[in-house]
């Protein structure tokens, strides 16, 4: 085929409004704070797959893009949130046919006895057909040091479909980087058919104040002056602790506050309360948290 000769011309503006993919674009930008390597790795994805669709509409051969996708990082980071819009942009550029998202563990996916496991993979990849399957911590999923763990029967089904129905489900493994990084090395056939790789940094103290402000904002809530010193130091804080999870940290944080709050406005003993009563996180109601002991 002499490409030169071919003079047929694509309007990339008018096929990418089409596709309306800038409206999930802009709202990754507008619900996550910070993320930014993260945001441009899925605008750089979108921007492969809307070219692919434009050269299949040429009639252009060229292999097909591998979808699958890792994201690792820690709990909090948004995994969960940014795998939502890679199926709404999958959806919109038509690679998936209906664009719903299926959130499952080992749990869902792995049997306690023989012929358990094959019954409960595949009901799963039934519900998530035409969508995203989004495998949260997904190296629990193989157990190399017990022989008799039925793991690896799913994997093997999961390969299967990743493998032959690419048109009907795309899969996402997201768990702790280092902990990935040990399960693709345990399953090369599982490595070879995930192409993207996402990480998600942790946040600032910074990033997470500002998260903070934003769900108090959702909530119809705000921090008075004080307050948002007093959090800051409470995240820098609590980032040193175990278990931390990001914002899932901050947002349990928040929900405590509000608490404090509600029993600081009952047990002060005033009658008539004004909005600002009911809407202002005080200093006082994170000082009392175990982390100011």
């Amino acid at each position: 085929m002499d490409l030169r000769s071919d003079e047929r011309l694509v309007n990339l503006r008018a096929e990418y409004d089409k596709t309306q993919i800038q409206e999930v674009l802009d709202e990754l930008e507008k619900e996550l704070i910070g993320l930014v390597p993260v945001k441009n790795r899925i605008k750089e994805i979108a921007a492969l797959l809307l070219i692919d669709k434009l050269r299949k509409g040429l009639s252009l051969v060229s292999g097909s893009p591998g979808l699958h996708m890792s994201f690792t990082g820690s709990p909090g980071t948004g995994k969960t949130t940014v795998a939502m819009k890679m199926a709404d942009i999958l959806y919109r550029l038509g690679y998936i046919h209906k664009g719903h998202l299926l959130t499952v563990t080992r749990d869902d996916l792995v049997g306690q006895y023989i012929g358990h496991t094959a019954p409960k993979t595949k009901e799963v990849l039934k519900q998530a057909m035409g969508g995203v399957l989004f495998i949260d911590e997904a190296y629990y999923l193989y157990k190399a040091d017990n022989e008799r763990d039925y793991g690896a029967e799913a994997i093997e089904i999961l390969l299967q479909v990743m493998e032959n129905q690419r048109d009907d489900l795309i899969v996402i493994f997201a768990g702790y980087k280092n902990k990935m990084d040990q399960f693709y090395a345990s399953n090369p056939g599982l490595s070879s058919r995930v192409t993207n790789h996402v990480n998600f940094p942790d946040y600032t103290a910074n990033e997470l104040l500002e998260i903070a402000q934003m769900m108090l904002a959702e909530q119809q809530y705000k921090f008075e002056l004080q307050a948002n010193k007093v959090l800051h130091n409470y995240i820098i804080k609590r980032m040193q602790q175990p278990h931390f999870a990001n914002a899932r940290s901050i947002r349990n944080a928040i929900d405590r506050a509000r608490m404090r709050q509600a029993n600081r406005i009952f047990t002060h003993g005033k009658t008539m309360l004004t909005k600002g009563d009911l809407v202002t996180i005080k200093a006082e109601d994170i000082l009392q948290s175990r982390l100011f002991a």
